[in-house]
């Protein structure tokens, strides 16, 4: 009797240590549900009121009630951001991704060029050095994949034929984007070029592509089809989740961005029997996670 008095109380002040985190989380899902309601009557973009929703509970309203740790928030907002690539991922498979890929180069490519001298012009226009301007045109050339399929996923255009070309440009325009970065950052500190940095960047990309290759088209589907009598929706929501997070974990320690490699499983995941029983299991989660990630982005703002 006297350890589980003990457990329980160690337990009621480990929950009172959980307090702020359950508030925050607890007002931001009650703005995000009515802004949602009054959104859907308006016939507008939920991404929209899930922005005004993180707005109204931030600090920058004093007459309303705002989230008391931001950093916690900020941690719900990351795991969003996995959450919607990896659905992204589930609903664009490699195969996809190879069909479209010519147009899509081409398209991205072409974009990204375009934005550059963009921004090097208005920067050039306004006065500013030409590596300020190289670093403007660099940043309106990357676009928001999550903001496009959350918007593409509201409107019910995901299963469109031109959503594929689309969603394969955004996703070509974030792996440009990480070399992209690496120049520009290599450039800002030294002045120059450093060919090694950019050797080392393409070296890393094409790493994780291969093993996006290897994994998704032989090894992944092969363990999932064996395996499949075994797993209850249950297990392959647990499994399919550990394998998210394991790639993210290696994306992050290669130098990518965990929302990449979120991706990157996510499509690996696509190739295999039971892509569409991994994408209903993992909706409601993304539904969740997502909308504290774009809630964040009115906090934030």
């Amino acid at each position: 009797m006297a350890n589980f008095a003990v457990n329980c109380e160690e337990t009621i002040v480990h929950m009172s240590h959980l307090a702020p985190l359950i508030a925050d989380l607890a007002l931001i899902l009650i703005c995000a549900g009515i802004m949602t309601l009054l959104f859907k009557k308006l016939k507008q973009p939920l991404v929209l009121g899930y922005v005004v929703a993180g707005f109204l509970a931030s600090p920058h309203l004093v007459f309303t009630p705002s989230v008391m740790d931001t950093a916690n928030i900020q941690t719900w907002a990351d795991i969003g951001v996995i959450f919607l690539l990896f659905a992204l991922g589930l609903e664009f498979s490699f195969k996809k991704i190879v069909k479209v890929g010519g147009p899509a180069i081409i398209a991205a490519c072409t974009i990204i060029f375009c934005m550059i001298l963009v921004g090097i012009a208005v920067g050039t226009g306004f006065g500013w050095k030409q590596m300020d301007s190289l670093f403007l045109g660099g940043m309106i050339a990357m676009s928001s994949t999550t903001i496009i399929y959350k918007a593409f996923d509201d409107l019910g255009l995901l299963k469109k034929q031109f959503t594929g070309l689309v969603l394969s440009v955004l996703i070509l325009e974030d792996i440009l984007a990480i070399v992209l970065m690496v120049m520009l950052s290599t450039m800002a500190v030294s002045n120059n070029f450093e060919g090694a940095e950019m050797l080392q960047s393409i070296a890393k990309l094409l790493f994780f592509l291969i093993l996006w290759f290897v994994v998704g088209i032989y090894l992944i589907p092969e363990l999932l089809k064996r395996f499949r009598k075994l797993m209850g929706e249950e297990t392959l929501l647990i499994v399919s989740l550990g394998l998210c997070f394991g790639m993210v974990v290696v994306a992050a320690h290669t130098g990518f961005s965990a929302a990449f490699g979120a991706f990157i499983m996510g499509s690996i995941l696509a190739e295999t029997v039971e892509a569409e029983s991994i994408e209903r299991l993992v909706k409601p989660v993304k539904d969740l996670f997502g909308a504290n990630f774009f809630r964040f982005g009115g906090d934030d703002g």
